[in-house]
This record gives C-alpha cells, structure tokens and sequence, in this order.
C-alpha cells in the first residue's frame, strides 16, 4: 500500500542505505505490486516546438536560450495520427504529446481536444503536456478522454527557483490538483543532474510521494545538457546516484510506474539494466524525446529480449510485420504531407 506520510528523515535514511541493500528492497516492493519482467511503453511526440517563454534552464525549448532549436508550428492532425500508428505498431501502449507552451490558449483547445479524441480512436492511451492548465481546460481535456496529464515538479521545492523563475512550485502543484479534479490520471516527475544537492533529490521525492495521491506515472529525467542553455557545462551526476533515485521512487511510490525518460541514450545496457533492477517499469520509446536523442526502437528491442522483459500492452513489432507492410510504411512516409497546423 503507498502512503502519504513520509518524512524528509526517512527519504533521506533511504538514499544513505548501502546501495545493494537498497536495490534490494526496491526490487521487493517493485515485484509485489508490478509483473517484474514487464515494462510499460511510451513514445512521446512535439507537437508545438521551441518559442516557449519560460527560462526553464535546462530546456533548449526557452525562447530565451540561443540553441539552434527550429521554431515549429502546432502539428497537423494528419502527421499527428501518422506519427500515433507508428508508435502502436513499434510496440507503445500510450501516445504523448507535448507542446512548448506556458499554457494552451483558447483559440488552441477544440483542436488539441479533437487530437485526444482521434489518438484514442487508434486505441492506444493518451497523454499530453500542454503547460499550466486551468479548471476549464483540464475538465475539457478529461471530457475528450484524455487518460493521462503531465506535469513534472522538476526538483525540490527548496531548489526550485534556482532552476525556474517564471512560475512557482505553487503554480505546478495547482495545475496538478487541477488535473485530479478533472478526473485524469497525473503523471508527474523530475529532472536529477541539475547542481542540485542529495537532499533536493529527496525533497522531489517527497513532493511527489506525498501529494494527496500520488502519481500513477512518475518519469525520473537525467539532464541533457544542450549547448546554449544555462546547463550546458553542469557536472555530469554519479549514474549510481541516479540508479538511487529510482531506487528510492519505486520504495516510496510502490504502485507508480517509474520510468526512465530523459539522457536514456547515454546510459549503457548495464545502467539502464539496474535501474529495472530498481523499479523502473516504464521508457519512453522512440528516437527523439520532445528534442532531445533517446536510444531507437531496436536497440531498446534488443535489451529487453536479453533481460527477458517484454513491453506490456505490447502490439505488432517490427520485426512481426510482413516485408509488404514495411514498403508501404515506407512509401506513406515519403509521400509529401502538410506538418503543421496553422495556430
């Protein structure tokens, strides 16, 4: 059973644990509420690029950092539910779509609504990361059906405002409540790498273990360092630092699906393989993560064949398709399409 209760003494007592002992209990608790040879899967998708007016330091998405990010336009339906059936026949179970916004405008919602409800006609899960929602909007949301918000707190409340200074903690956890309200399911992480100390590592833990419910999906980010951003020189974190961090998240949130997002693709096999050890039950599966690189489908194929895991929810694999399939995915791809929508 989860609890809402934890103190910063005892998250702190977990991270200070021998390591072995740590992923030990982990891997108790992870194998007492989840199938451990199965991991969930995603692929998430930019649907709006760049231009976004926070100065998130880490985000080559601020439109005050000079990274050579292209600005984009809101996506075409069309490339959109292309981009879903892909991700439905390389194996993700949820489709997640994120737009670098502040907060969605009104002129924007009948369409994002109509993406929901055409996504989830594929049968897959959705989820989206829009910014700060509002009741109105998260309730709108809830009604297309869109199953899942996310939200991530990013790191302690301590720690915060040396990171983001345009919108409070405050801010992140209303529009989380807002979500809850609406009746979706929340999905609401971090980012670990970023100066920040062991007892913010903990303080974002217990953010998040501590909401009033806690996240069904909790993704634990390891920054990517983007040249023009704030953080392009930050200090690389200690990987068994990380491999804690999941650690500590499967103990305190037994029955969130943990999942290894950002910097995956610089983590070995070894790495990514103690953090399943860990918890983690979750990645993001694809090429590119928003605008950032994350290892390809048949790499991530690869590992999980040798570990003996399989993606839950898993539909036709690639490598299941027949080669007639294959050439006419091909040729759809090639065939000129408009990408954007023109908000």
């Amino acid at each position: 059973m989860s609890r809402q209760n934890w103190t910063r003494e005892q998250v702190l007592a977990l991270f200070e644990r021998p390591f072995f002992d740590l992923l030990f209990e982990a891997q108790q608790v992870h194998r007492a509420n989840f199938d451990p040879n199965e991991v969930q899967v995603s692929t998430l998708l930019s649907i709006k690029t760049g231009a976004c007016p926070e100065d998130c330091k880490y985000c080559p998405q601020s439109a005050r950092y000079s990274t050579g990010l292209e600005v984009e336009r809101l996506m075409e339906m069309e490339k959109v539910l292309e981009r879903a059936k892909e991700a439905k026949a390389n194996g993700s179970s949820r489709f997640c779509m994120g737009a670098a916004w502040r907060n969605p405008k009104e002129r924007d919602m009948p369409y994002l609504v109509k993406m929901v409800q055409e996504v989830k006609s594929l049968g897959l899960e959705t989820c989206m990361t829009l910014g700060m929602l509002n009741n109105e909007q998260a309730d709108r949301l809830a009604d297309a059906g869109l199953d899942y918000y996310n939200h991530n707190l990013d790191t302690s409340p301590e720690f915060y405002g040396d990171i983001i200074t345009t919108r409070t903690y405050a801010d992140r956890l209303n529009t989380l409540e807002n979500v809850r309200n609406a009746g979706m399911k929340v999905c609401s992480g971090g980012i670990v790498g970023l100066g920040e100390s062991p007892e913010d590592r903990a303080g974002l833990l217990l953010a998040l273990a501590n909401l009033p419910r806690q996240p069904e999906s909790v993704p634990i980010n390891m920054l990517v360092k983007v040249k023009g951003t704030p953080m392009e020189n930050q200090e690389d974190l200690d990987d068994f630092d990380f491999i804690r961090t999941i650690a500590v998240a499967r103990i305190l949130m037994p029955q969130s699906h943990v999942r290894l997002s950002a910097g995956r693709e610089k983590m070995n096999d070894q790495m990514q393989a103690l953090c399943f050890m860990a918890g983690a039950n979750s990645i993001f599966y694809g090429c590119k993560l928003l605008t950032t690189p994350n290892p390809d489908e048949n790499s991530d194929m690869q590992l999980f064949k040798r570990l003996g895991v399989r993606p839950s929810g898993a539909s036709q694999k690639p490598d299941e398709m027949t080669e007639i399939e294959l050439h006419e995915q091909l040729a759809a791809q090639n065939e000129p399409k408009p990408l954007f929508y023109e908000a």
